[in-house]
C-alpha cells in the first residue's frame, strides 16, 4: 500500500473510558470541554474525532442525550469534521446499550462508529466483544450508513474484518485502526505492525496508535508508513515517555502536525478524507 505521497488523516481520541481528571487534570469530561478540545484540534489538523461520552459525575455513558450535545456543539463550528463515536464493551456489555449512539438521527448522526473486531485484555480489565456482538453492531451500522471504525489489536481480528467482508456486512473502503503496546496484544515493533499491514484486505486505509508510553513511537511509525495516526488522551496521559510532563490534546496534535512538517507531508483535510472514506453525506 503507497501511502507516503497522501496526506496525513489525523485521528482525535479526547477522552476515552478510563482517564480521569485525578490522573491529567487536561481530560476534557463535560461535553462542553470536549467539544472545546476537539474545536482547538481540529484548527491544528484533524480531520477524524473519536468520542467518548461521560455523565455528571464523570463517568462512562452510553446515554445518547450527551453524546448528542457533544455532536451538535461540534457541528454547529466544523460541520466538515469526521464525528465517531464508540460502541465499547470495555465497560459495557448490552448490545442494546452499546448501540444507542448508533440511532441519533438527522444532524446528529455520527459518520462513524467503532467497532472492535474481538474480545481481548487489558492491563486490568477485559474487553468483551462476541462474534454475535460484533455481527450485530456491523449490520446496524451498515443499514445506518455508519461506517465502522475498525480497531484491531492483533491479527485475528483483521482476519475476523475479512469474515465481515465475506458476509457482506462491511464495505470498503475499509478504515482501520492498528492499535500497539496493549500488554496483550501486538506490541509496538515494526514486526508486529509490517504483519498487521501486511494482512489488510484491499481497500484499507489505516490509522496507527499507541497504547500509553507506545503512543509516540507508534504515531512517529504511522507518519512514516500509514494513512493516518490515531492520538489524543484517551490512549496516553503523558507528553514524554519518563512520565514528568502531563499531555494537553493540542500538544500530541501539535508534536504530529511537527512530525508531519519535517517529512514534507501534508495534514490532510475533512472533507478530503470524507472522499477517501466514500462518508455518507449529511
Amino acid at each position: 500500500m503507497k501511502v507516503s505521497m497522501q496526506d496525513l488523516i489525523i485521528n482525535l481520541a479526547p477522552t476515552g473510558m478510563v482517564p480521569t481528571k485525578d490522573s491529567n487534570p487536561n481530560v476534557p469530561i463535560t461535553p462542553k470541554e470536549i467539544a472545546e478540545q476537539v474545536l482547538g484540534c481540529a484548527q491544528l489538523g484533524v480531520s477524524i474525532v473519536h468520542l467518548h461520552a461521560r455523565d455528571s459525575d464523570g463517568n462512562p455513558t452510553t446515554d445518547e442525550r450527551v453524546v448528542a450535545d457533544v455532536i451538535s456543539r461540534i457541528r454547529s463550528q466544523q460541520p466538515d469534521l469526521i464525528i465517531t463515536v464508540t460502541t465499547s464493551g470495555r465497560r459495557v456489555n448490552d448490545l442494546s446499550e452499546r448501540a444507542r449512539c448508533l440511532m441519533l438521527d438527522q444532524d446528529l448522526r455520527p459518520d462513524m462508529a467503532s467497532l472492535t473486531l474481538g474480545s481481548m485484555n487489558f492491563a486490568t480489565e477485559a474487553s468483551i466483544n462476541s462474534p454475535a456482538t460484533i455481527m450485530s453492531l456491523a449490520e446496524l451500522m451498515l443499514e445506518r450508513e455508519i461506517k465502522p471504525e475498525l480497531e484491531v489489536f492483533d491479527l485475528g481480528m483483521i482476519n475476523f474484518a475479512k469474515i465481515l467482508i465475506a458476509k457482506g456486512l462491511l464495505k470498503p473502503p475499509y478504515y482501520f485502526n492498528i492499535l500497539l503496546g496493549n500488554p496483550a496484544t501486538a506490541q509496538a515493533s515494526l514486526l508486529h505492525l509490517g504483519t498487521m499491514i501486511n494482512d489488510l484486505p484491499e481497500h484499507s486505509i489505516y490509522s496507527i496508535a499507541g497504547i500509553g508510553r507506545f503512543q509516540r513511537k507508534a504515531n512517529a511509525l504511522g507518519v512514516v508508513l500509514a494513512h493516518g495516526v490515531r492520538v489524543g488522551l484517551e490512549d496516553n496521559l503523558w507528553l514524554d515517555e519518563d512520565r514528568t510532563k502531563l499531555a494537553t490534546n493540542v500538544q500530541m496534535v501539535e508534536r504530529i502536525c511537527a512530525q508531519a512538517a519535517l517529512l514534507e507531508r501534508k495534514i490532510a483535510t475533512p472533507q478530503s478524507v470524507r472522499e477517501r472514506l466514500q462518508l455518507r453525506k449529511g
